[in-house]
C-alpha cells in the first residue's frame, strides 16, 4: 500500500463501501411496499441500478413501477421515512459485516496517522448502530453525516464541507465511493476519486476519466502505477 503514502486526506462514503449494509436498505423497501400492499421483486443489482444513480431514480422508477402507490401516497418523503424505520429494525436485528480489504486499509490508515473522514448520506443515528456493530470503524476520528449538510450527494456539499474541516492548503486527498451517486459529487471535488463496485453500471462511462479510478473491491486496490 505504498501509494498511501502520497496522499493527506481519506474520504470514505460509509454504506456498501466499508460495510454490506446497502442489503438492509434494499430489504427495508420491499419491506415497506409489502406492508402498503406491493411486491418489489427486484434483484438487489436492480435496486442498487435505481438507487445509486441520482436522487430521484428510485422513488421514479419504484412509482412507475406501482402506479397505485403513487394514487395511495404521493409524498415520497413520507414513504422514505416508511422504509427508514423499518431499516432501523431490520439493522438492529442483522448482523453487519465488514467488506473485503476494508479493515486492512482502515487499520493502515490509523497506523499511519493519516487524516481520514466517513462522508455518508446516513444520519448519525444510523451510522452509530453501524459504528457499534463494526468496531474498526471506530478508528475513523470524523463522521460527516445527513445532518451535517444540506443537499444530499450527488451534490457535493457534503465532501467540500468535510474537506473544508479536515483539509488544508497542499493537502492530497483521495475519495472512495461505491455508487455513482455518490462519485458524481466526488468528482465535483479536488479529490482523485476511486469508485469501487464489483458490478460496474454502463453509466460508469460517464464518470470514469482523468483522476477517477474503479476497481471490484479495496483489497484489490493498486494505485502505484497509475498515480
Amino acid at each position: 500500500m505504498k501509494w498511501i503514502e502520497d496522499f493527506q486526506l481519506f474520504l470514505f462514503d460509509l454504506d456498501g463501501l466499508l460495510v454490506n449494509t446497502e442489503v438492509i436498505h434494499h430489504a427495508a423497501y420491499v419491506e415497506m411496499l409489502k406492508k402498503r400492499g406491493f411486491v418489489l421483486d427486484w434483484s438487489y443489482l436492480k435496486y442498487s441500478a435505481a438507487a445509486h444513480f441520482n436522487d430521484n431514480a428510485l422513488k421514479e422508477e419504484i412509482y412507475s413501477k406501482f402506479p397505485a402507490l403513487y394514487e395511495m401516497e404521493p409524498n415520497w418523503n413520507i414513504l422514505r421515512d416508511e422504509k427508514n424505520k423499518l431499516y432501523i429494525e431490520l439493522l438492529s436485528v442483522s448482523k453487519v459485516n465488514i467488506l473485503p480489504g476494508a479493515e486492512k486499509l482502515l487499520l493502515t490508515l490509523k497506523e499511519k496517522n493519516k487524516k481520514r473522514c466517513i462522508v455518508t448520506n446516513s444520519f448519525k443515528y444510523m451510522s452509530d448502530m453501524i459504528r457499534a456493530k463494526v468496531k474498526v470503524l471506530e478508528t475513523i476520528p470524523h463522521w460527516i453525516t445527513r445532518e451535517d449538510y444540506i443537499k444530499p450527494k450527488p451534490n457535493p456539499d457534503c465532501y467540500l464541507h468535510a474537506i473544508e474541516l479536515y483539509g488544508k492548503k497542499g493537502d492530497r486527498i483521495i475519495g472512495f465511493e461505491d455508487s455513482l451517486r455518490g462519485l458524481q459529487a466526488l468528482v465535483q471535488t479536488p479529490a482523485i476519486s476511486i469508485l469501487i463496485c464489483q458490478n460496474l453500471d454502463p453509466r460508469a462511462d460517464l464518470f470514469l476519466k482523468n483522476d477517477v479510478f474503479y476497481f471490484k473491491s479495496l483489497e484489490e486496490i493498486n494505485l502505484n502505477a497509475v498515480l
